[in-house]
């Protein structure tokens, strides 16, 4: 039996929740030995088989993470999967995520008790984990380095965009130019509006629509006033985000930190040219396939703005070039990536010495050549 520590199902839905939903969702198509657990009190299915959820333990949070999971797993013999950034910091087997170490690098960003949490909880999940994931080859060298572990125990998962996001009717109305983002210091909100203001004014029909909001997890942090023609839409569901896809003239992402960034890849399956931050994993997984910034450059963010906009063939081969992109990533390829690793690190309970992540490299090159 394969647990899955499915207190995700419990969070607030950023690109972490999405990833560990969107795996599970193809794991349970693929393999018919998984079973999720939540915590006690109310949950998000996400459209997820109920028939293979199983409540679990009273506690909640962090508490039932550590206590409750672990002896519900280890009354079954069964290898736990965390497709988060936390689990249960002694239990064996298991595999853990690991996203990014964005709490480290920016801890500006953060909350003092979120910090305190994740610096206690992931090098020692990290220590006890008989498999390890994460979202691209750029989290796996920064992870490696700053705890000190052989970056080949880690085996890169990428993230997908959903079918959802996809071409289709652009919505009538006033141009925009469209972000999804927090006030949050890494995401580089407060050069985003500065550069827009640089942009409107030889461009002042155009407005900047902003979609997201902080979870409690972030340090509050608050941008007085915000250029004219900015509006600040909150949360919306996909259909609505799909529609704001469509008709943006183009999507600007100026995030100085992601572990990969799912928000691109779903602007470019909806066909919206993509402006992207030179930095962290953006160029790993955009490619050439995107207008890049430099992201503490305001004049050269407001610049690209300009360029994207009033270059028609500019948008074209953007647009082109994006939807190419995004068909390299598929969530169920990324699912299959993850049930190879299980079976990895089954077989490496059983006698087997390699490295996990060493062997998942090693059948997926297999693959490759077959």
């Amino acid at each position: 039996m394969i647990v899955v520590n499915a207190r995700f199902l419990t969070q607030r839905t950023t690109g972490i929740q999405r990833f560990a939903t969107e795996i599970t969702r193809e794991l349970l198509e693929i393999r018919s030995d998984i079973v999720l657990a939540v915590p006690s009190g109310p949950f998000d299915t996400a459209g997820l088989d109920t028939a293979r959820i199983v409540r679990v333990g009273r506690a909640r949070g962090h508490a039932w993470e550590q206590i409750d999971l672990p002896i519900f797993t280890r009354r079954r013999s069964a290898l736990l999967l965390n497709l988060a950034s936390t689990g249960p910091v002694r239990y064996r087997p298991q595999i853990s995520t690991h996203h990014d170490i964005t709490y480290i690098r920016h801890p500006e960003s953060f909350g003092r008790r979120f910090r305190a949490v994740y610096g206690f909880v992931v090098p020692r999940l990290i220590a006890h984990s008989d498999g390890l994931l994460t979202v691209s080859e750029f989290s796996r060298g920064e992870i490696a380095e700053h705890f000190g572990v052989d970056p080949q125990r880690f085996t890169v998962v990428y993230n997908g965009a959903d079918s959802r996001f996809h071409q289709g009717e652009a919505p009538a109305g006033r141009p925009y130019l469209l972000a999804v983002s927090s006030p949050n210091a890494h995401k580089n909100f407060a050069r985003m509006l500065s550069a827009f203001e640089r942009f409107a004014q030889t461009h002042p029909d155009i407005e900047l629509r902003v979609v997201g909001s902080q979870t409690n997890s972030f340090s509050r942090q608050r941008y007085e006033g915000s250029p004219a023609h900015v509006r600040f839409l909150g949360r919306v569901d996909d259909d609505e985000l799909t529609t704001l896809y469509r008709g943006a003239l183009a999507f600007v992402f100026p995030s100085l930190y992601e572990g990969f960034g799912i928000p691109p890849l779903e602007a470019q399956q909806c066909g919206c040219p993509v402006i992207a931050a030179r930095a962290a994993s953006m160029p790993e997984v955009l490619a050439s396939s995107a207008v890049y910034v430099d992201p503490y450059d305001e004049a050269d963010l407001a610049d690209a703005m300009s360029r994207v906009v009033d270059d028609h063939t500019l948008r074209a081969h953007l647009i082109a070039a994006g939807l190419a992109n995004a068909e390299r990533f598929s969530w169920r390829a990324s699912a299959e990536r993850v049930s190879t690793v299980i079976d990895h690190v089954r077989a490496a309970r059983n006698g087997r010495t390699a490295p996990v992540g060493a062997s998942v490299k090693a059948s997926a090159s297999r693959r490759s050549d077959a």
